[in-house]
């Protein structure tokens, strides 16, 4: 998430280079949606029928339609399941015996390496051989699952243990139990600090889902096509579903702008750093894991 960098000050001749550099960036990336547009251009892409057809009340309800039933629908259960089973993968990740946590461990990083549109193919082809039959949806569904679970329990493990070991130990020493601690005392703290991060897990969810339109599943980019096809405006219909994700991605990125400014503000600045940096606190090594545990 947010990082407190440390650095001087630049001083004239720094300035005047990232001036330099500015400028020169602007002008290179001006060239280039110039030479762009030319090319459009020379292509009838900018002909104005090609855009007024997009504005027709039935285009934006199918594409609408497709983006609630299915993408959100799909990552708003998906994101339900992964937060459960991704807390229970990172308490068994913090387990005192070597018999869970190794496995799991295994598990968590076999999950997080494979590619979701892998996990979708292997869903959608291989459950069926064996008898499972969920539907596209639920297939859909278990390949994302299987994927943000594993990262989110990375994430809730950060989380964990980014607090210090007094605060476990100020609940044992009260009498509660390990779990007792860790489900009154540690997750309460520990879920405040994650909720940006667990936000901004949810927006690449969310565009996980259109990996899907490869199996056939009637999400919102596969409904643009059949639109794009039908009006024979494939760029432009493409153009509009990429506008309205990035609007609906927006608004979740300033909700966890949001909620990280609020919770450096309520609790002292403490946020949880994005897992893999640096900063993490699932990157410590095993002893300081332990003495959390």
């Amino acid at each position: 998430m947010t990082s407190i960098l440390a650095s001087d000050e630049l001083g004239p001749q720094g300035r005047r280079r990232v001036r330099i550099a500015t400028v020169v960036s602007a002008l290179v990336l001006g060239a280039f949606v110039a030479v762009a547009l030319i090319r459009l251009g020379q292509q009838g892409q900018l002909e104005p029928e090609l855009y007024t057809d997009l504005f027709q009340a039935a285009v934006w309800r199918r594409l609408l339609t497709a983006l609630v039933k299915y993408n959100l629908s799909v990552a708003l259960l998906a994101m339900a399941l992964s937060l459960t089973i991704g807390l229970g993968l990172a308490l068994g990740r913090l387990s005192r015996s070597a018999w869970v946590y190794r496995p799991l461990g295994a598990f968590v990083e076999f999950f997080r390496a494979v590619p979701v549109l892998l996990f979708i193919f292997l869903a959608n082809f291989g459950l069926p051989q064996y008898g499972i039959d969920l539907g596209t949806f639920g297939f859909v569904v278990v390949a994302l699952t299987a994927y943000h679970s594993s990262v989110l329990a990375e994430i809730y493990r950060a989380g964990i243990l980014s607090l210090g070991r007094g605060q476990s130990e100020a609940a044992l020493s009260l009498g509660m139990s390990y779990w007792q601690s860790m489900f009154l005392v540690v997750l309460p703290q520990a879920v405040r600090r994650m909720l940006p991060a667990i936000v901004s897990q949810l927006v690449t969810l969310i565009k996980d889902t259109t990996l899907a339109f490869i199996i056939g599943f009637s999400e919102m980019l596969r409904e643009g096509t059949r639109i794009a096809e039908f009006l024979n405006n494939r760029l432009q219909t493409l153009l509009l579903v990429a506008l309205i994700f990035i609007a609906v991605n927006y608004a979740l990125s300033r909700f966890a702008t949001w909620l990280e400014r609020r919770q450096r503000r309520r609790y002292g600045g403490v946020v949880t750093p994005a897992p893999g940096t640096l900063e993490d606190p699932a990157l410590l090594d095993q002893p300081e894991v332990a003495t959390v545990r």
